[in-house]
């Protein structure tokens, strides 16, 4: 068994996209932006809060988190229309868009993303926040749920798993595959300073995208991360299992998954997911066709589709 889950785990590495302290720095976002923002950064991530003064009190805050080796840039496509009736927070791990990357030098990554997430709920005084995760913003977002069930809302989870290593093998353990995700972080840290492999990253992209415009865009995302903090939270990823605490988890959960006609397909899709959040309290499943791992850059209309009903009170 750890023979074969070996070369799947090397075969899939690289799918692997899964991605507020007193004393904070604050800046100004770049002009031209649809609504003004205001920039907060942390000693794990930076928070972009979107939206006017007259969307406070008009719809549920949302803290949208991208995943692995993704910046901020990853909810683009929706940011502009939910800042017209919601307060925004958009997260990006520090290092993940070829910023400092701080406090993530060290272990700890999600820890640490899941205490500057609460720090910022209570620091800001939200009520009740919606949080949208995709892949391992996915993970830190039921992570959160977990420890501070009080200070979060419902949740939208994109393309993620209670636990990753179901997908290289049914019942995969943390114990079976600590010595890969050990290879592969030395692995993946090593190209740190290093020019970016080209072909590797227009590989991983095809993988994680259908679209042209959309694998270009994940292909630039890649090449710009931090290695070291891709690599650790990576490994991170890898040896978090919350399988046994997903009947706890109170929160309402919007399962988003993705399906295509070269796969996963949709049967083989809708048993993956529905297995792994079946002992979930309150869930509801949505599945978007003729998409990759980034649905809401394939599918960007009905992905907003999902993220608005996911949104109606």
């Amino acid at each position: 068994m750890i023979s074969h889950l070996k070369a799947r785990l090397a075969a899939t590495a690289v799918t692997l996209m899964i991605v507020l302290h007193p004393g904070a720095s604050h800046a100004q976002a770049a002009p031209g932006k649809a609504q003004a923002s205001v920039e907060t950064t942390m000693p794990h991530i930076s928070v972009q809060t979107v939206g006017s003064v007259q969307t406070v009190g008009k719809g549920t805050p949302v803290i949208l988190i991208p995943g692995l080796s993704s910046p901020r840039a990853v909810w683009d496509g929706v940011v502009p229309t939910l800042a017209k009736t919601h307060r925004v927070y958009v997260v990006q791990v520090n290092g993940f868009g070829g910023d400092d990357p701080r406090a993530n030098l060290s272990p700890g990554i999600l820890d640490g993303i899941v205490a500057d997430l609460h720090t910022l709920i209570t620091q800001s005084k939200l009520d009740k926040p919606a949080i949208v995760g995709h892949s391992m913003g996915g993970l830190v977002a039921l992570m959160l749920a977990k420890t501070h069930p009080d200070a979060v809302g419902k949740l939208m989870i994109v393309d993620s798993l209670p636990y990753i290593g179901e997908i290289f093998a049914p019942g995969a353990t943390v114990a079976a595959l600590e010595p890969q995700a050990k290879a592969m972080r030395a692995g993946m840290a090593a190209a740190y300073g290093k020019p970016a492999n080209v072909a590797a990253n227009e590989a991983l992209a095809a993988r994680m995208a259908l679209k042209p415009a959309s694998r270009t865009t994940v292909a630039e995302w890649a090449a710009k991360a931090d290695a070291r903090v891709s690599a650790q939270a990576m490994y991170e990823d890898l040896t978090t299992d919350l399988r046994p605490e997903m009947a706890s988890i109170a929160a309402p959960i919007t399962l988003v998954y993705p399906w295509n006609a070269v796969g996963p397909t949709k049967p083989v899709a809708d048993a993956l997911y529905r297995k792994a959040y079946a002992s979930a309290p309150h869930v509801t499943f949505v599945d978007i066709g003729d998409a990759a791992h980034f649905v809401m850059l394939d599918q960007p209309v009905a992905f907003q589709a999902a993220l608005d009903d996911f949104l109606r009170p």
